[in-house]
């Protein structure tokens, strides 16, 4: 069983030498195997690919000139972003402008959303732009800029970006900690001016933060809590949580 799984790995790298990602169906017809075969095979182990937004990819760990901790994170609390993801993909209505944050969370927000919703997204990541790819009623506005490997974003080069000329219903925005007194965190400053911007720009600011979050700080602040139209989540945090939802007059969907 393992020979086979590795032959299978091998035939993928094969294949990725003559393009940047394979798509899951195409893997599938070309291994002659199921989707859930290759899934299976990516995550009993370490590979030297990985599946990102629905592609199969190189993992970049393996290029001692980058380090993707990206995908590191992808397979770390799925059950909660799961739970979670299907709560939030439900506050989008059909002809929505959505932004959508970086982060591990929002590809499972977007896999969440009926294929038939038409909306428009906005983002700036590359993990989140190949799973909006797949939304056959989205269309997709990619803000560039210069690549970050660590966190797969696209940060401006200058003072503008996309988000300039766009007014937001929705801004997703994920977290790495979320604290009552130090308020929303994440670890990489060069988040910090997109999700900046989007909060300022929409006219919903929605937290989506799983059940691991709450209480941790990270170095990188993003608001304080208070600032957010909605939190959802995959559990019910502690009772101090609740109480200063309730007080700050903040939806708490689990």
């Amino acid at each position: 069983m393992e020979n086979k799984r590795e032959d299978r790995i091998q035939r993928l790298l094969l294949a990725l030498k003559k393009t940047d990602k394979i798509h899951l169906k195409e893997a599938s017809l070309l291994l002659n195997v199921s989707e859930m075969t290759i899934r299976r095979d990516l995550n009993v182990a370490p590979a030297p690919v990985i599946l990102l937004g629905g592609y199969i990819v190189m993992d970049p760990k393996n290029n001692p000139a980058t380090h993707y901790f990206v995908s590191e994170q992808k397979m770390r609390q799925v059950a909660e972003k799961k739970r979670l993801a299907s709560r939030a993909a439900g506050l989008i209505q059909t002809n929505d402008t959505v932004f959508f944050d970086c982060g591990t969370t929002m590809p499972y927000v977007i896999e969440s959303i009926p294929e038939t919703l038409v909306f428009t997204a906005i983002c700036y990541s590359l993990n989140t732009f190949l799973a909006l790819q797949e939304k056959p009623h989205c269309d997709v506005i990619l803000c560039g800029g210069a690549f970050k490997s660590s966190n797969s974003i696209f940060t401006p080069l200058g003072r503008s970006s996309e988000l300039d000329y766009i007014r937001p219903s929705k801004a997703f925005i994920s977290a790495a900690g979320v604290s009552i007194e130090h308020g929303v965190t994440c670890y990489n400053f060069d988040e910090l001016l997109m999700k900046h911007q989007a909060m300022e720009r929409s006219a919903q600011s929605i937290l989506v933060a799983d059940s691991t979050k709450f209480d941790q700080v990270r170095p990188a602040a993003i608001a304080p809590l208070a600032r957010f139209n909605v939190l959802v989540s995959d559990a019910e945090p502690p009772r101090a949580y609740l109480d200063f939802c309730s007080q700050s007059d903040i939806p708490l969907l689990v």
